[in-house]
């Protein structure tokens, strides 16, 4: 064995009750990303209204594909909102190939290549919808982040417990792992047409628009019918079934390597079978251009309350 990485998950029915955990599932996280679904909820609560593949890439952390930027930009000239008044930093594609890609095409840091421009369009054009202030739209005192903190609180069925900075520049709101698992099942499980219902629909039938064509998350939701599938910075992954079970999860080192064989052994555990979960619970280690090791997960205890995933 080289390396380990340990990690807190839970696991929520339908009415947010605690069908199985390992570690601390009360732990306080940052759930970073894996907001992203509720943030779009309260935009469209508030009139954000888009297609379905462009509400979906608002709730993304995309890959910076060209299909990806064009979008975002089509996005920001039909509101007439230049991309400089994107609040997230500059940055290069975030998916490997299409970094790559980009930078032999000549491309430079953009804030529209950043993996959260989606998300950041979408919030300028609900602001500029209700007059309200530009500038300062990622300030967690604006309108448009109060709304948002509101609709996590909901979602979650509980407070924050700190508000800090999100490496895009947005409002960051602190949950308990419980909480993120019950904002997936109240997402998933919302009356069709409302708002979370209209986020989470758009999301799992455009899954490359969520993330991108070669990511883990948008195999996950393209493989298990009615499956929504968000990643989060720093080991986190919020995984949510059709029927209202939930997942979440926080690798305590902030692996992301660990993540998608954690969410799938937890899957397979949970009785789901498909073709991409056993795919994903195991991750090549490459030693000379071949797999010469594996990556694969534990869940302590035989799968009983209380022990950690590795």
């Amino acid at each position: 064995m080289e390396s380990t990485h340990r990690g807190s998950a839970v696991v929520v029915d339908a009415d947010g009750d605690t069908l199985t955990s390992w570690g601390d599932p009360g732990r306080r996280i940052l759930p970073r990303s894996s907001l992203k679904p509720a943030q779009a909820s309260a935009m469209v609560r508030s009139g954000l209204d888009l297609d379905d593949h462009l509400l979906a890439l608002a709730a993304a952390s995309h890959s910076g594909e060209p299909f990806h930027r064009e979008s975002v930009q089509s996005m920001l000239d039909e509101a007439g909102i230049d991309a400089d008044m994107l609040g997230n930093p500059p940055d290069l594609p975030y998916g490997m190939r299409a970094r790559e890609e980009f930078l032999a095409a000549g491309g430079v840091r953009s804030k529209i290549a950043m993996n959260c421009s989606g998300k950041h369009a979408a919030m300028l054009i609900t602001a500029a919808q209700h007059g309200w202030s530009i500038p300062d739209y990622v300030d967690p005192e604006h309108p448009l982040q109060r709304l948002i903190r509101e609709e996590i609180s909901v979602l979650a069925g509980e407070q924050p417990w700190t508000v800090t900075v999100d490496g895009c520049g947005a409002p960051l709101f602190g949950l308990s792992l419980t909480g993120l698992a019950r904002l997936g099942s109240q997402v998933v499980t919302a009356l069709p047409g409302s708002p979370p219902r209209q986020v989470a629909d758009a999301m799992r039938a455009n899954p490359t628009w969520v993330a991108g064509t070669d990511r883990d998350s948008a195999a996950l939701m393209g493989g298990v019918p009615g499956l929504l599938a968000k990643e989060g910075a720093e080991g986190v992954y919020l995984v949510a079934l059709a029927d209202g079970r939930s997942l979440a999860l926080k690798i305590s080192d902030g692996a992301d390597r660990a993540r998608a064989p954690i969410a799938a052994a937890i899957l397979a555990h949970l009785g789901v079978e498909a073709d991409v979960v056993t795919t994903q619970r195991t991750t090549a280690v490459l030693g000379g251009g071949r797999p010469v090791g594996t990556l694969r997960a534990v869940l302590d205890d035989d799968a009983e309350p209380g022990g950690p995933a590795h």
